[in-house]
């Protein structure tokens, strides 16, 4: 892991001037910051591991991807591995062949990672839905947690819809209008609000 976002020390000023409740978060939670591995590979293998089940199935089934990849995750070693393997991890079909496809993309350079860093928030996560397995949550995560953009808010996310309902005291699922004018009021950081506010539902970080 590297350390934290350049942005992370203002970010954790503006949004404590701004909001009370994420600044009540920032006072408790003062022992981890969001970072990055800078292996968007490994990110989106990972981002494709965890859609659509619990973080702790999501583990147990990524720590046997990763052991099958003997503990080094790239496109080579995912290349060789045949579908009944992935299968055998708990991968679904679709999230296998997602996998083999992502690997295939990366080692004939038809996705070349290099060009998110020239775009926008917008563009890059277009650019990464064009992946097969990668919708729009997928590629907010690949920007929270391996690009570490500063101003992601993916309302589609139901850890950050119940953080919201938990922390303001709304209905869930919080009024789209109320999630609106929060993220408003938290850019140009809305990354770091969305990083404290799922730490009051889940005192251990996601990382990707």
């Amino acid at each position: 892991m590297n350390k934290k976002p350049k942005y992370w020390s203002e970010a954790l000023r503006f949004l404590s001037r701004k909001d009370a409740v994420i600044k009540k978060l920032i006072l408790k939670y003062q022992d981890k910051t969001l970072s990055t591995r800078k292996d968007l590979f490994y990110s989106l293998c990972k981002s494709i591991v965890g859609q659509q089940i619990s973080v702790a199935a999501a583990n147990s089934v990524f720590k046997k991807f990763l052991k099958i990849c003997k503990g080094k995750i790239n496109p080579l070693n995912v290349l060789i591995l045949s579908s009944y393997q992935l299968k055998k991890c708990g991968l679904s079909r679709q999230k296998a062949k997602g996998i083999k496809e992502l690997a295939k993309k990366f080692k004939n350079k038809s996705f070349d990672p290099k060009k998110i860093t020239k775009m926008g928030d917008e563009e890059a996560i277009i650019y990464l839905s064009n992946l097969r397995q990668i919708g729009r949550w997928s590629a907010e995560m690949i920007l929270i947690f391996n690009l570490n953009r500063s101003n992601i808010w993916p309302i589609q996310d139901i850890g950050l819809l119940r953080a919201i309902s938990k922390n303001y005291k709304t209905k869930y699922h919080p009024p789209k209008t109320f999630v609106k004018k929060l993220s408003k009021k938290f850019t140009p950081y809305c990354t770091v609000a969305t990083w404290y506010l799922w730490r009051s539902i889940d005192d251990e970080p996601i990382q990707y």
